[in-house]
């Protein structure tokens, strides 16, 4: 099998790998470069666990293939925190008890992150809208929700 170099920023810090043709952005993260945070959910496509962002974009990385990022800016959730502080979105996670087994975490913490980016005051439509991609089978959703809007109302007030 061919293997093709791929240059890419992760989490802030350039990697230049070679990866075999056909490999997920999943196994590449995971395997490769050891960076556990995206989850192997359904490998399909359907549950939102492996959630990263692509150039400001989420993005599914079980369905992404690692030579499509050459290039790109990469960000998973241990990319988030800064000097050993939690991101606000993590924050929020945490303080709204939004995790109980936190498999689907990240990729929730990922697709919140991707929304806040672009509406910094959401509603909780959109919110729900933001995280319908994304299947938890443990929390009910409100936890998350609450937290999403928890770190939203905590950035508008650290920005003012």
């Amino acid at each position: 099998m061919a293997k093709i170099p791929v240059q890419f920023t992760l989490n802030g810090a350039e990697k230049a790998e070679f990866f075999d043709s056909g490999t997920t952005l999943l196994n590449a993260l995971r395997d490769k470069i050891g960076d556990t945070s995206p989850k192997g959910g359904c490998h399909q496509g359907t549950c939102g666990a492996c959630s990263v962002i692509i150039d400001g974009e989420l993005r599914l990385s079980c369905l992404t293939l690692a030579e499509t990022c050459n290039g790109a800016a990469i960000t998973t959730t241990s990319g988030l925190s800064q000097g050993g502080v939690l991101h606000p979105l993590q924050r929020a996670f945490l303080d709204a008890f939004a995790t109980q087994c936190g498999f689907c975490t990240p990729g929730m913490i990922m697709a919140a992150k991707v929304l806040l980016d672009h509406t910094p005051d959401p509603s909780r439509d959109d919110v729900v809208e933001a995280l319908s991609g994304n299947i938890c089978r443990c929390t009910g959703y409100e936890p998350i929700i609450q937290a999403v809007l928890t770190a939203a109302r905590s950035n508008s007030q650290n920005a003012a």
